[in-house]
C-alpha cells in the first residue's frame, strides 16, 4: 500500500502509468489494492470485473469525483448521482444523442465541420487538439440548444474556456488564480443558462433537442427539473463531449499521419462519397456516415489505441465480495480501460495501429455497445453513438481537404504531458 498517507501516489506520478499499472498487475493479478491520491483503491483490470462493477452490479458502486470539479460542473449533474434521478437524466441524455436524433443534425455537423477545415488555411500554425475542441463546443452547441442566438453562444463559450481552464487546476480560492476564475466563470454560466431558460419557457418551446427535454421532463409526480439541475446537466454534458471527443480526433489524425497504409485506405473511401456528392451537388447524408466501414474501423482502432479514459473511480457503497476477494465499503473501485485494451489477450499485438482487426469485431464482441468496459470513455458519459458520430462526420466533411490534413500536416511534440 506504500507510505502512510500518500501511499503509492509518487510511483504512479513518477513513471508510465501504464508500467504502474502493468508491473502491478503482473505481480498480483487481475484485482489488486494499492493507495493513491489520499485514497485505498482496489484496481480491476479485466473485462469481467469492470462489468461487474459497472453494469451487473453497479448499485453497489457510486460514482465518486472531487469536490472541486463537482462544484464546477454542478452538484446535480447525472454523473454524480445514483438511483431514480440518474436512470431519469441518463435517459434523457441518451434518448437526446440516440441515432434517430444524430440523423437530424448530419447537415449542420458537416457544415461545420467544413468551416473548421476552412479556417485552417492559410499557412498558420495550428494546436491541433486546441482546434478539435472548437468544433467538439460547436457541434455540442447544435445538439443541445439547435439554433442558438450569436449572443449566447459567444457568452457560453468564452465562459465555459475559463472553465475547462480551471478544472484541473489546483483548487484554491485565492484571487487571480485558475481555480478562482473557474469558480466565478461558473456563476456566469449559471446566469446565461437561466437566461435561456427562461426565454424558452416564455416562448413555450417544444424542441426535442437536450435542452428542451431537460425543460420539459416531468417525473411521475409531474415534477419538472429545477433550473439548477438543468443547468448542471447541460454544462456536464459539454464536458463529456468536448474533451473526450477532441481528444479522441486529435489522435485519429496523429495515427493516419504515421499510418500511410490507413490514411490511402481513409482517403479512397472519402474521395469515392466527396466525388458522388459533387456530381449530384448534395451534402453529406445520414446514410453515407453509416456507410464508412474502413474509416469506422480507424475510429475503433484510434479509441483503442489512446484510451481516452484510462480509468474511472467508484466507491463501494457497501462491503463486496468479487471472486472471493473482499472489496471494503468506502474503498474507491478503479476499472482500468487501458489495461484492458492493451492487453493481448482481447488485442493481438495491442501496440500495433490495426484497424482491420476490427473485420471481425462483430464476431468476437470485444469493441461494442454490449462490453462497455472495454470502450468506456464513450459508455461512461452516454453519448458513445454522438461522439463516434462526430469523429467519422468531421473525417467524413473533410473530403480531398483531409488528404491535405493527414498527409502534408506537421506534427511538433510538445511538452509532454501524462
Amino acid at each position: 500500500m506504500g507510505w502512510p498517507y500518500i501511499g503509492q501516489t509518487l510511483q504512479l506520478y513518477s513513471q508510465d502509468p501504464n508500467v504502474f499499472f502493468a508491473s502491478k498487475q503482473k505481480r498480483y493479478g487481475e484485482i489488486f489494492k494499492t493507495h493513491v491520491l489520499g485514497c485505498p483503491c482496489i484496481m480491476l483490470s479485466s473485462p469481467e470485473a469492470a462489468r461487474f462493477v459497472l453494469v451487473t452490479q453497479a448499485h453497489l458502486f457510486k460514482p465518486t469525483y472531487p469536490k472541486s470539479k463537482e462544484h464546477l460542473i454542478g452538484p446535480s449533474a447525472l454523473f454524480f448521482h445514483q438511483g431514480d434521478y440518474h436512470i431519469r437524466l441518463r435517459k434523457l441524455v441518451q434518448g437526446s444523442l440516440s441515432l434517430d436524433s444524430i440523423r437530424n443534425l448530419v447537415a449542420d455537423i458537416s457544415s461545420t465541420a467544413a468551416s473548421t477545415l476552412d479556417s485552417w488555411d492559410g499557412g498558420h500554425v495550428l494546436n491541433t487538439f486546441q482546434e478539435m475542441k472548437k468544433f467538439s463546443f460547436e457541434v455540442g452547441i447544435l445538439a443541445i440548444f439547435g439554433n442558438l442566438e450569436a449572443q449566447y453562444r459567444g457568452e457560453l463559450k468564452r465562459n465555459y474556456r475559463i472553465v475547462d481552464k480551471g478544472y484541473n487546476s489546483f483548487p484554491t480560492s485565492l484571487p487571480g488564480t485558475p481555480y478562482r476564475k473557474a469558480v466565478l466563470a461558473r456563476k456566469r454560466l449559471s446566469k446565461i443558462l437561466g437566461d435561456i431558460i427562461c426565454e424558452r419557457k416564455d416562448k413555450r418551446l417544444l424542441e426535442k433537442d437536450l435542452f428542451g427535454c431537460l425543460l420539459n421532463s416531468e417525473n411521475e409526480k409531474g415534477e419538472l427539473l429545477t433550473d439548477d439541475q438543468i443547468a448542471d446537466n447541460i454544462i456536464g454534458v459539454f464536458f463529456a463531449a468536448q474533451d473526450t471527443t477532441a481528444s479522441a480526433m486529435t489522435w485519429i489524425a496523429k495515427y493516419l499521419h504515421d499510418n500511410q497504409k490507413a490514411l490511402e485506405a481513409v482517403k479512397a473511401e472519402q474521395n469515392a462519397i466527396r466525388k458522388l456528392n459533387d456530381e449530384s451537388n448534395q451534402p453529406l447524408s445520414w446514410s453515407q456516415t453509416r456507410n464508412m466501414p474502413f474509416t469506422h474501423k480507424v475510429v475503433l482502432e484510434s479509441l483503442r489505441m489512446a484510451s481516452i479514459i484510462s480509468f474511472t473511480f467508484r466507491e463501494a457503497v457497501a462491503d463486496v465480495e468479487y471472486k472471493g476477494y473482499l472489496i471494503p465499503k468506502g474503498w474507491k473501485v478503479i476499472p482500468l480501460f487501458r489495461n484492458i485494451h492493451h492487453n493481448p489477450e482481447y488485442f493481438i499485438d495491442p501496440q500495433n495501429f490495426d484497424p482491420t482487426r476490427f473485420e471481425v469485431w462483430i464476431t468476437i464482441h470485444l469493441f461494442n455497445s454490449h462490453q462497455p468496459e472495454l470502450h468506456g470513455s464513450f459508455w461512461v458519459c452516454g453519448q458513445g453513438n454522438f461522439c463516434f458520430f462526430k469523429s467519422s462526420s468531421f473525417i467524413g466533411a473533410g473530403g480531398t481537404k483531409t488528404q491535405y490534413i493527414y498527409a502534408v500536416w506537421q506534427w511538433t511534440p510538445c511538452l509532454s504531458r501524462k
